[in-house]
């Protein structure tokens, strides 16, 4: 009787969690608009313990996203501007003289926060770059040998612009393998533009978010998290996954497929979205949503493939449709 009382109540408490992150997307909403796919995969990454790459042109409200996001969240948000000059320490912190003690002292980076906003990171040397791998793999920062960890929940969103690339550093494989998911920011279309402007006609700051709420905390993520990693996956949907990872690794057009680092990644991401779908187990349909900006960052394609017109996203689309899925 006790035991029933108690599973219960503890499924109370995620169907509680999960409306926390529906609100959660629907007050970004009240600033972002047109950007539903977007804003949903960035909750899928922060649930998987996960970090971003939005790309997308200038102007798609990128950065007001994280914003956002952080005010829906009650959660701390910082934004570093990368650019040629940036050094890893502007980064991470640096150690610092104190005069007064005559010793060195350790000053934070804006690397510890809950929402970390690169913007623009491809535009900083590999050097600087790379200041973030340790923060984003082992969620800490060395300096002279002595580890600071960073606050939880920690995730870092970078941004990046497709259309121009004169003066940037492109990331590398091992930086791009650390992100979690790639989501392409779009244009939006005529009616979502002119609800836009329609808000800004009516006196709407994108600078000033007092007029959103913190409808879910630190402590939502850490349940939702939870939860999540209690979906279940059948031993068919996890072949599934392989299958589609190996799939990328023998495609004609491909010079590098998807890693089991890829596969794993597909797993988290399949999980958080059913679970914020309202369900505690997996489908292929879950799979196949997440693959793509699960797994499109983790491609390279063949010169001569991309000479003919190929594009990562029809390799994708091409391997989905091969690869049958399970019943």
């Amino acid at each position: 009787m006790t035991e029933g009382i108690v599973d219960s109540a503890s499924a109370t408490q995620v169907e509680q969690s999960r409306q926390a992150f529906v609100a959660v997307r629907a007050e970004i909403a009240k600033a972002v608009v047109g950007q539903d796919s977007v804003v949903s995969g960035v909750v899928v990454a922060l649930l998987a313990d996960g970090h971003v790459l939005l790309e997308g042109v200038p102007g798609v409200a990128k950065t007001l996203l994280v914003r956002s996001l952080a005010a829906a969240l009650s959660l701390d948000a910082k934004r570093v501007q990368f650019t040629p000059d940036l050094m890893p320490g502007d980064v991470t912190g640096s150690l610092v003289y104190d005069s007064r003690t005559s010793e060195f002292t350790f000053r934070q980076g804006p690397v510890f926060t809950n929402l970390l906003l690169a913007d623009e990171i491809n535009r900083t040397p590999p050097k600087t770059q790379a200041a973030l791998l340790e923060a984003m793999e082992e969620r800490q920062v060395s300096v002279e040998g002595a580890p600071h960890h960073l606050p939880a929940p920690f995730m870092v969103i970078a941004t990046q612009n497709p259309v121009e690339y004169e003066g940037t550093y492109p990331l590398p494989e091992a930086q791009l393998d650390r992100f979690l998911l790639k989501l392409n920011v779009p244009l939006p279309g005529r009616t979502d533009e002119v609800g836009m402007l329609s808000r800004h006609a009516s006196g709407f700051d994108p600078r000033d978010l007092s007029g959103l709420r913190a409808v879910a905390d630190a402590a939502d993520v850490a349940a939702g998290r939870a939860a999540v990693a209690r979906v279940t996956v059948t031993p068919e949907v996890l072949g599934y996954i392989v299958d589609l990872c190996r799939a990328t690794r023998e495609s004609p057009s491909v010079s590098l497929g998807a890693s089991p680092r890829g596969a794993t990644a597909l797993l988290r991401t399949a999980r958080a979205w059913a679970w914020l779908s309202g369900r505690d187990y997996v489908t292929p349909d879950d799979v196949k949503a997440l693959a793509r900006p699960t797994l499109r960052h983790r491609l390279g394609l063949r010169a001569e493939a991309e000479l003919e017109g190929a594009t990562v996203d029809a390799v994708l689309e091409g391997v989905l449709a091969s690869v049958p899925a399970p019943r």
